[in-house]
């Protein structure tokens, strides 16, 4: 199938870093953590709703264990990424899946982002921004080498597009 564009729609090529499994999971345990430790304060502090509190902790413990251990093992297979001297090819998403292409054309900023539990781990983002009302392509788990040598090289294909990437 082909866009209106004249890109070909496939899969993308590349994958992530493994270490994006670990990245992710840590990131999920943080969150389950938090939630339980609310619902473990409400429990303790108002003791009219214990009844109601406990099955819902229960029930966050059953579904964030899930998380932690399913929902990076399916996102490492689903994210993928490429880039063309033509465009940005990314796919991500777990429950809701997204498939996204960018011209070269279209690309208005290119940055790497590292938060501390990825810089921990040797990962990366790449943003992508392009003139486009859905939001930036985000290529997550990547290692720090690779987003830095794919941003030089989208920032350069960028800079020699004539358009005005809107």
């Amino acid at each position: 199938m082909t866009t209106t564009a004249g890109l070909r729609l496939r899969a993308p090529a590349n994958r992530l870093d493994r270490r994006a499994i670990t990245w992710w999971r840590l990131t999920s345990l943080i969150d389950v953590i938090l939630l339980l430790t609310l619902l473990s304060a409400a429990w303790w502090w108002w003791t009219g709703a214990r009844d109601w509190i406990a099955p819902i902790w229960i029930a966050a413990l059953v579904l964030g264990v899930g998380r932690v251990i399913v929902m990076p093992l399916v996102r490492y297979h689903v994210h993928r990424w490429e880039t063309t001297d033509e465009s940005v090819y990314a796919s991500s998403g777990w429950v809701l899946r997204q498939w996204r292409i960018a011209p070269i054309s279209r690309i208005q900023t290119v940055d790497t982002t590292r938060g501390p539990i990825q810089q921990a781990l040797g990962l990366s983002t790449l943003v992508v921004t392009t003139a486009s009302a859905v939001g930036p392509i985000k290529i997550e788990g990547m290692t720090v080498e690779t987003a830095m040598d794919v941003a030089a090289e989208l920032s350069r294909l960028a800079s020699l597009d004539e358009g005005d990437a809107t």
